[in-house]
């Protein structure tokens, strides 16, 4: 295809809009612009200007820029290919678009070379032929494409696993603070809990929401966040939000519904104080909403109060008339998680074969008795028998 027709074409994309908006493809459009209206200079600024944008985002050619796009933009195509549904005028438009964006991976940069040289003084030869080149070839078709959001969905729940919701906005974590699953000792009767109920969601049938409550340094959170890494798991997304966000939530609950991946989303922490604003939120996000959850989100929360709001003897022995009343509305949240684990801390056996097994992996070789020893006084001294008091007292040994 002539760079006419490839302009004229690429004028036409209408189910891939988004990535016309792209700095590289801006840059295409602004190229073709210009050796349509006989610019040669415009032409080649914006050549070396494309050739930078593309080296500057990792891609040695413009057809692993659009692969790399078309996978993670996330468009009505992609949306609708995600849902197995069907609509022919816009898989037709998608089909006409790929091939476009084919074509142009495909363009020899050349032939844009060439359409510069016929348009500048001879004088510019030099500069012209010693412009850089990017990789011309089109590592992509379009039922590839279809196959990849069948299998992955699309836009940035297909690129990464994990996310923070920051402001109304998701924060994608491209290298998550996850543990192994091989990584965890103890507690294995709370976490194949919490693994039945994601593998639950994972199936496709309704999953509880999961409060997960004990001593600090249990453990809690990382089991949450070793899901990721469960085989069977690929499908899994976790998005951590903090507790002042709350207030969001909702919005960000309903925008999942319907994809194909399955979410935790992830309270660390979580506990309130009397009069706290965002417990009725709270309250409502769990049950008591008209809306009802979608069958592939569930919340997953961590904290080291039992009932989540801090009580006083105030309560239980104030002047309110039925003190009963506060108390049963203090612990309504807690009671509206499905599925409560303890995670209490561990007993003298438990706690040393912990050590064990960190000392091992370490490569600790200490005397057995003395090692018992050093991890018992340890443990007096940081206040609990917990993994990560383990953890810290094997890191004491390495320094």
């Amino acid at each position: 295809m002539d760079l006419i027709s490839l302009r004229a074409a690429l004028m036409g994309v209408s189910a891939y809009c988004e990535l016309k908006e792209q700095p590289a493809l801006v840059q295409v459009r602004a190229l073709l612009d210009a050796l349509h209206a006989r610019q040669g200079e415009r032409a080649m600024e914006c050549y070396a200007q494309l050739f930078h944008t593309l080296r500057r985002e990792g891609f040695q050619g413009l057809g692993d820029w659009l692969w790399d796009a078309l996978r993670y933009t996330e468009g009505p195509y992609a949306r609708l290919a995600e849902r197995g549904g069907t609509d022919p005028a816009l898989e037709n438009s998608a089909r006409r678009d790929v091939e476009t964006f084919v074509l142009l991976a495909e363009t020899d940069c050349d032939a844009y070379v060439d359409a510069m040289k016929a348009l500048l003084p001879a004088e510019y030869g030099p500069a012209l032929a010693g412009l850089p080149r990017w990789r011309a070839a089109a590592p992509f078709h379009f039922d590839a494409l279809t196959r990849f959001y069948q299998a992955h969905g699309a836009g940035l729940y297909a690129r990464y696993r994990a996310f923070l919701w920051e402001a109304g906005e998701l924060v994608p974590v491209a290298d998550p603070d996850c543990p192994r699953p091989e990584e965890l000792l103890g507690y294995e009767m709370q976490r194949g809990q919490v693994e039945e109920n994601t593998r639950l969601m994972l199936s496709g049938r309704a999953a509880n929401n999961v409060l997960l409550f004990g001593d600090g340094g249990t453990g809690k959170s990382a089991t949450v966040k070793s899901m990721l890494y469960l085989p069977g798991m690929e499908d899994l997304r976790l998005i951590e939000i903090q507790k002042e966000n709350l207030v969001g939530l909702p919005s960000l609950i309903r925008s999942l519904r319907g994809r194909r991946q399955k979410f935790i989303l992830f309270i660390d922490d979580l506990a309130f104080d009397q009069d706290d604003k965002t417990y009725s939120s709270m309250k409502t996000i769990l049950e008591g909403s008209l809306e009802k959850r979608p069958d592939n989100v569930a919340i997953y929360a961590t904290s080291n109060r039992r009932h989540l709001v801090r009580q006083t003897f105030t309560d239980r022995a104030g002047d309110e008339v039925d003190a009963s009343e506060t108390i049963s509305e203090k612990t309504a949240l807690a009671e509206r998680f499905g599925l409560r684990i303890p995670y209490l801390t561990m007993n003298k056996q438990g706690y040393l074969a912990l050590v064990d097994y960190l000392a091992d992996r370490a490569g600790v070789t200490l005397d057995r008795d003395a090692l018992h020893a050093q991890a018992m006084a340890w443990e007096i001294r940081h206040a609990g028998r917990t993994p990560r008091v383990a953890r810290q007292f094997i890191a004491s040994l390495q320094i």
